[in-house]
Formats: C-alpha cells, sequence, structure tokens
C-alpha cells in the first residue's frame, strides 16, 4: 500500500484529488490532507508517508519554499500544478512527477505505477534524487502544446528569438517552435556550454567550427552563420 499525503491551500482541490485517487488508484492510501503548509511541515518532520502530493501555488508559501524546509527527504514528491512553466522547476526540484491541474485520471494513475514501482524497487530518495539529477544534467523539459517535450541538450545547435516565441535549431531534427522568449530558454540551459552571442541568437559553443574575426560570425556544424554582437565578442572568445 502507497502512503501519501495531500497539500492544496484550495479544500476543492483536495477533495477532487482524494475523489481520483478513491476511484482510480485502489493500493494508495491518503494518511493526511492539509491546506495549510505549516502543519504539513510539523507532519512531516515527525511522519514518514512515501509520497508528497503538493500543490506549488499557496499563499502562505508556495510548494518549492515547503520543500526548502528539509535538507534531506526521505519521501518522493509529485507536484500540482494549473501552471505548465512550473513543470521545468519541478524536476530540477526532483519531484518524481508533476500533474497538471485539472487532473487527467490517466495521468493520476501512471504517477502512482511510477510511484509503486520505485517502491517496490526498494530505491531510497537518495538514489532517485541521484538518477533524476543525472537525467536533468543531460536533458531539458520545453513545454510545447500541453506537453513536455525533452531534449538532450547536446543535440540544440542554437536557439533563435522571434519576438515572443523561440525556434530551437537541432541535430538531425526539425526545429521546435515555442511560445517562449529566448531568454527562459537561456535559463534551462548549461551556461558552460550556451551562450547569447547576439540579442537574437543563442548558440552551443560546442557547435562552433569557425569564427569570422573580421566579419564577426561564427559558422556552426551545421554550415549556419550566426552573427557575434561587438559588445559580446570580448566574452564570446574568452568563453570559446
Amino acid at each position: 500500500m502507497l502512503k501519501v499525503i495531500l497539500i492544496d491551500d484550495e479544500l476543492k482541490a483536495i477533495k477532487s484529488l482524494e475523489w481520483e485517487i478513491a476511484n482510480f488508484c485502489k493500493d494508495v492510501e491518503v494518511l493526511e490532507t492539509f491546506t495549510n503548509p505549516q502543519k504539513a511541515i510539523t507532519y512531516l518532520k515527525h511522519n514518514n508517508p512515501d509520497c508528497v502530493f503538493l500543490d506549488v501555488e499557496m499563499p502562505e508559501m508556495d510548494g518549492f519554499q515547503l520543500l526548502d524546509h528539509f535538507q534531506k527527504r526521505d519521501f518522493s514528491v509529485v507536484f500540482i500544478t494549473a501552471y505548465n512553466q512550473y513543470a521545468i522547476k519541478a524536476i530540477k526540484e526532483n519531484a518524481l512527477d508533476y500533474l497538471l491541474k485539472p487532473i487527467d485520471s490517466d495521468d493520476l494513475i501512471a504517477t502512482v505505477e511510477k510511484l509503486e514501482a520505485d517502491k517496490r524497487n526498494g530505491r531510497t530518495y537518495d538514489a532517485l534524487e541521484e538518477r533524476l539529477r543525472a537525467h536533468t544534467n543531460k536533458r531539458i523539459a520545453i513545454p510545447i502544446e500541453g506537453k513536455l517535450v525533452f531534449i538532450n541538450t547536446d543535440e540544440i545547435i542554437y536557439c533563435k528569438s522571434d519576438g515572443n516565441y523561440c525556434k530551437i535549431h537541432l541535430v538531425d531534427k526539425k526545429p521546435l517552435f515555442i511560445s517562449k522568449k529566448l531568454k527562459e530558454i537561456q535559463e534551462l540551459l548549461p551556461e558552460d556550454d550556451f551562450f547569447r552571442v547576439h540579442n537574437s541568437y543563442v548558440i552551443n559553443l560546442k557547435k562552433v567550427s569557425e569564427y569570422l574575426r573580421t566579419d564577426g560570425y561564427v559558422i556552426l556544424d551545421n554550415q549556419k552563420e550566426i552573427p557575434v554582437s561587438r559588445n559580446k565578442k570580448s566574452e564570446f572568445l574568452d568563453k570559446i
């Protein structure tokens, strides 16, 4: 039996999730529910549930701030949110999964199956954390049309700004066109490997094949020429 607690400032949301669990997840026991995050913290310091279903947006403290109270966690975390942009941060916080409101029963069942598999295999939180860190160090998650697309950062050649949108150009794949600003995408990428050479371009430094000093361009592995801004030139050369 999987033992869980639910934390959400909206009682209606808790009741809805309880109903979903009761009707679709027979091997899950809801130990407690909390609308007050401080009470949830106190409970977690004296009890050991297998998993916490945790709302992100709460007025007193958000879900990420709640987790900051635990230097080491021996419970899995599933974030619940109405906002897709929190998905990336959830992964970086080593959540096992995340669910979008309103919660889809199939998504909930899939999440519970992951939780049960981890418990069955005897994985400790430390092992899960190590696995997720390795996972997120190699890949980033891009929200596209209500879903997350995972991309190996080595596959990215460059990203180009298009106003409030961004196009990600990949090795041997069609570009991804997403409703995010270039700055938001840049924040997801490892600083050592990616650099914003121009207001409109972030490039993968590993994909640079030539730099034309006179013309102020880099040539990437796919033969694409990307301009380097004058004010970025010195920093770019230090990076490369």
